[in-house]
C-alpha cells in the first residue's frame, strides 16, 4: 500500500507528477472538483484553503517581528530543542538547497535557517520568521497541513494551494509536549523536488521524535497540568490525559466542556438542561446516564458523580482564551482562538459558552481599535460578514493607507448585502454621514459557527 503521507511513489517522474497535479489544481480552482491525481490529504487541504478564501499568489502575513518575535520564541518550549534541530538538520539546511524551519502550534514560523541564497528566495513569499503559515493564511503547505492533520506530511510542488509556493517542496512533522500531549508546533525542511523522496519524511519524523524525547527528559511532569481539553474550532474535542490522546464523540465532547466550565459540578437535572434544553423529555435523563456510563469507561476516575464533575484540574483552550481576554491581552486571546467552541453543538449550555467567548472577543477587538486586530477578525470565517468590524477597520486606517481599498470594498459589499444605505450615506472617515447606527446582522450568529468548524 502506498504511504498516503508521501508525495510520490518510488519511480514516479517528478516532472510528469508536477504537470498532472497542476492540471488538477487548475480544474479545482475553476470547477471545484478534485481529480484522482491528487492525494486525499492534499484534496482535503485544498478544500479547507478554498473555504478560508486563501488568495492565489498571496504572501503569508507577518504576525511577529523584531522584539516581539525574539521574546515570544525565547519563551517557547521548542527553543529548548533548537540545538537538537540544528544538529540533526543543520547540515541539510546549509547545503545550499534547503531550509530548516520551526513553527509554533498556530503556524507562525519562529526560526528559518539555511543557506543565505535559499533564504533570500524564500523571503519573496514571506517564508520568514514571524510569518503565519497555517493553512488558513497560506493554503496547503507542509508545516500548516502537518499542524492541521497532526501528522507528518510531504507537500510536493504543485500540491501547494498557493501558486507562489509551488516551486518548492517540503516535509514537516508535528512536535508535541510529551507530558501533556499538547501540540507545540512543527519542524520542517523545505527545498526542491528531490525532497519528495521517502527519506525526507522519515528524517523530519525522526527529528520530531528526538525532540519530544529530549523534552521528556528535561521537563518534569509536575510543571504543567497533566490533563487538557481542546474544543475550540473542533467538532469533536480532544482530551489528553497522562500522555494519552483521546478524541471524544460529540455528546461526550459537550459533557466534558460543560463539566470543565463548571468545576463545582452539575447535578443530573442541571446537566440534562444544559445538554438538551427545551428538547428534554422523560427519556433524556436515562439517555444522559447511558452517555455518562460510556464516558466513564473512556476517562476512568476523572469523571465523578453526585454532582457530576471532573475530579482533577483540566486545562482547556477555552479557558486560556478567556483568561487572556479577562487580562486585557486581546492579541493573545485571538491567537488562542482558532474558532468557535464545538461549532456544530446545539446543546444550550455549550451554545451559551460559545457565544459568551465570541462576543467577548469581538467586543474587545472593536474596543481596542487596533487595525491589525480588526483585520485579523475580519479575515476569519466568523468575522468575514461582520459589517461593524469592517466599518471599524476602515475607520482605523488612515485615508492614505495602501491597504485601504480592500476594507472599503468589503464595507460596500456588506452594506449592499444587508440592504443598508450605500456609499452616499458613508463618509471617507469611516462614519455614516447621518450618524445612524446599524444592527449587528442577525444571520451572522446563526452561520458563523458553521463556517468556523475545524
Amino acid at each position: 500500500m502506498v504511504n498516503p503521507w508521501l508525495a510520490m511513489a518510488s519511480g514516479t517522474d517528478p516532472a510528469e507528477r508536477t504537470r498532472a497535479v497542476r492540471r488538477a489544481h487548475e480544474a479545482f480552482l475553476t470547477e471545484g472538483a478534485v481529480g484522482p491525481a491528487v492525494r486525499p490529504v492534499v484534496a482535503e487541504s485544498w478544500r479547507r484553503s478554498a473555504h478560508a478564501r486563501v488568495v492565489q499568489e498571496c504572501k503569508a502575513p507577518i504576525d511577529l517581528a523584531d522584539g516581539a518575535l525574539e521574546a515570544y520564541r525565547a519563551d517557547h518550549p521548542l527553543a529548548r530543542v533548537m540545538p537538537l534541530f540544528r544538529e540533526l538538520l543543520g547540515g541539510i539546511a546549509y547545503d545550499g538547497a534547503h531550509l530548516l524551519a520551526v513553527c509554533d502550534e498556530q503556524g507562525r514560523l519562529l526560526w528559518v535557517e539555511g543557506h543565505a541564497g535559499v533564504r533570500n528566495r524564500a523571503e519573496r513569499m514571506n517564508f520568514v520568521a514571524g510569518a503565519r503559515w497555517d493553512e488558513r493564511h497560506a493554503g496547503t503547505n507542509a508545516p500548516g497541513t502537518a499542524l492541521t492533520v497532526d501528522h507528518a506530511v510531504q507537500i510536493f510542488a504543485t500540491e501547494h494551494f498557493n501558486r507562489t509556493v509551488q516551486p518548492w517542496t517540503c516535509a514537516a512533522a508535528p512536535v508535541h509536549d510529551p507530558h501533556t500531549g499538547r501540540l507545540l508546533g512543527a519542524v520542517d525542511i523545505t527545498g526542491g523536488d528531490h525532497l519528495a523522496a521517502p527519506h525526507s519524511l522519515a528524517l523530519v519524523q525522526a527529528t520530531a521524535r528526538a525532540a519530544e524525547a529530549q523534552l521528556a527528559a528535561e521537563r518534569p511532569r509536575a510543571r504543567e497540568p497533566r490533563i487538557s481539553l481542546t474544543a475550540l474550532g473542533r467538532d469533536e474535542a480532544v482530551l489528553v490525559s497522562g500522555g494519552r490522546r483521546l478524541r471524544l464523540g460529540r455528546r461526550h465532547s459537550e459533557i466534558m466542556v460543560l463539566l470543565a466550565g463548571h468545576p463545582e459540578g452539575l447535578s443530573g437535572d442541571r446537566l440534562t438542561l444544559e445538554l438538551y434544553g427545551p428538547r428534554a423529555d422523560d427519556r433524556s435523563p436515562v439517555t444522559l446516564r447511558a452517555e455518562l456510563s460510556r464516558l466513564r469507561r473512556l476517562v476512568g476516575p476523572l469523571l465523578g458523580s453526585r454532582p457530576y464533575r471532573l475530579c482533577a484540574p483540566v486545562r482547556t483552550d477555552l479557558g486560556a482564551a478567556a483568561d487572556a481576554l479577562a487580562a486585557g491581552d486581546v492579541s493573545t486571546a485571538l491567537r488562542a482562538y482558532p474558532g468557535p467552541l464545538l461549532p456544530l453543538s446545539e446543546a444550550p449550555g455549550v451554545c451559551r459558552m460559545r457565544q459568551v467567548l465570541e462576543d467577548g472577543l469581538r467586543r474587545a477587538v472593536l474596543s481596542h481599535g487596533d487595525p491589525e486586530l480588526l483585520r485579523h477578525w475580519a479575515q476569519t470565517p466568523w468575522g468575514e460578514d461582520d459589517l461593524e468590524v469592517a466599518e471599524a477597520l476602515l475607520t482605523a486606517l488612515p485615508a492614505d493607507a495602501p491597504g485601504r481599498a480592500g476594507p472599503a470594498a468589503r464595507v460596500r459589499r456588506l452594506r449592499e448585502l444587508y440592504g443598508l444605505p450605500g456609499e452616499a450615506g458613508y463618509t471617507d472617515g469611516g462614519r455614516y454621514a447621518d450618524g445612524a447606527r446599524y444592527a449587528r446582522p442577525a444571520s451572522r450568529d446563526a452561520t458563523s459557527a458553521q463556517r468556523g468548524r475545524a
